[in-house]
């Protein structure tokens, strides 16, 4: 199972893919690269030192019948930050809440958890009060994935809340925000001829400013995070936290919420 932490690990290649190339079922594969894991973690005496910027995420272990059984995985991301190489694995806690979190970081000790000093998480409240609690001063923010994410799904409910008060039902293959959809959520500079001139068609409908909104700022986001100068892309995303700060004119309700 070397091979596969690695390639999951390194190569960023999916458990599928592991499973397919080591001829198993997906379970197969997923327990044993999980159990390879936890025995490279436990093995390393120094997976807990300077650690400053912690990263908290679930991630699906097993899927059965009755649901899927998740972990917690915690990762050390100074590295990343820092420039000075990938980011660490510190541990993997059985079970997805606030309880598996704030047990893992109380059981680190006082000192530990001082030097924490930003946490990186997606919008679960559980992990943000236990992140809260155990590492009060620690500042927590959502991580790209996720605010990339937020921001899509604000962009999607608003296509819908559109279609439906244009066509008063839900969107079909037919009509041109339904058919839209994905390339709502292409990056503007890799856009094609074609996919541009739909979008343009479709925003000269001012029935339509709405979605055009929200996907002005879901296309402001992805810039600042996609540009290769740390220092131009904190600068447009401050432009864009500043001008959501702003009065959000009435009709762009899905704005209003994201800039909450």
């Amino acid at each position: 199972m070397k091979w596969g932490l690695r390639a999951l690990g390194l190569e960023s290649m999916s458990v599928s893919r592991a499973a397919q190339a080591l001829g198993v079922t997906w379970r197969t594969a997923n327990t044993a690269i999980l159990a390879r894991a936890e025995q490279v973690l436990t093995e390393d005496p120094h997976r807990f030192g300077g650690v400053e910027v912690l990263g908290v995420d679930e991630h699906v272990r097993r899927r059965t019948k009755r649901g899927d059984e998740y972990v917690t995985v915690i990762i050390d991301l100074t590295p990343v930050r820092d420039g000075t190489g990938p980011a660490r694995l510190p541990g993997v806690a059985p079970g997805r809440s606030k309880k598996v979190l704030k047990t893992w970081l109380a059981a680190r000790g006082e000192s530990w958890r001082g030097r924490v000093e930003v946490v990186a998480m997606d919008g679960f409240t559980g992990f943000k009060s236990a992140a809260g609690e155990e590492l009060p001063q620690a500042r927590a923010v959502m991580d790209p994935f996720h605010v990339v994410s937020l921001a899509a799904s604000k962009l999607d409910q608003c296509r819908r809340r559109i279609q439906r008060a244009i066509t008063g039902r839900r969107g079909r293959a037919g009509d041109r925000l339904y058919r839209a959809r994905r390339t709502l959520h292409t990056g503007a500079g890799l856009l094609t001829d074609a996919q541009a001139e739909r979008l343009e068609t479709l925003f000269a409908d001012d029935r339509h400013a709405a979605v055009q909104a929200s996907w002005g700022v879901y296309q402001r986001l992805i810039q600042a995070y996609r540009t290769e100068d740390p220092g131009l892309g904190k600068y447009l995303m401050q432009r864009l936290i500043d001008s959501l700060k702003q009065a959000v004119p009435e009709g762009l309700e899905e704005i209003q919420t994201l800039a909450r």
